[in-house]
C-alpha cells in the first residue's frame, strides 16, 4: 500500500504565494511520474503540473497553460516528495489541490499503479 500526504494549502490574498508538498510512503520501489492536479467546485479535476522520473536529475516537466510562469514544480527522489511553489496567486486558482503519483509498488506482482492524495485546499481572496 502507498500513501500520499499533501500539505501547504491555506488562505492567501491575491498575489501571494504558497508551497505545496506531497510526501509518499509505503511499499515503494520507484516513484515514476508525480504531479499536482486541482479541482474547483463544479469543475472537473485538471492537471496543474507533472514531472517524470529522471534518475539523478529532474525529469521532464509539463505545466498547464494557467500555471506557466507562476508555478514551479520540483521533486526530491531520495525523499519521495514533490513540491509545487505557487506564486502570483489569483482567485481563479482557488481549488482543492491533489497530488498524484505513478508508483512501482515494491511487492508482488510489482505493478505500476496510480495513487492520489486526499487533497489540500487553496483559497485565494481578492
Amino acid at each position: 500500500q502507498v500513501q500520499l500526504v499533501e500539505s501547504g494549502g491555506g488562505l492567501v490574498q491575491a498575489g501571494g504565494s504558497l508551497r505545496l508538498s506531497c510526501v509518499a510512503s509505503g511499499s515503494i520501489w520507484l516513484m515514476s511520474t508525480m504531479g499536482w492536479y486541482r479541482q474547483a467546485p463544479g469543475n472537473e479535476r485538471e492537471l496543474v503540473a507533472r514531472i517524470s522520473y529522471g534518475g539523478t536529475t529532474d525529469g521532464n516537466i509539463d505545466y498547464a497553460d494557467s500555471a506557466k510562469g507562476r508555478f514551479t514544480l520540483s521533486r526530491n527522489n531520495a525523499r519521495d516528495t514533490v513540491h509545487l511553489q505557487v506564486d502570483s496567486l489569483k482567485p481563479d486558482d482557488s481549488a482543492v489541490y491533489y497530488c498524484k503519483a505513478e508508483v512501482l509498488v515494491a511487492r508482488p506482482p510489482f505493478l505500476l499503479q496510480d495513487y492520489w492524495g486526499q487533497g489540500t485546499q487553496v483559497t485565494v481572496s481578492s
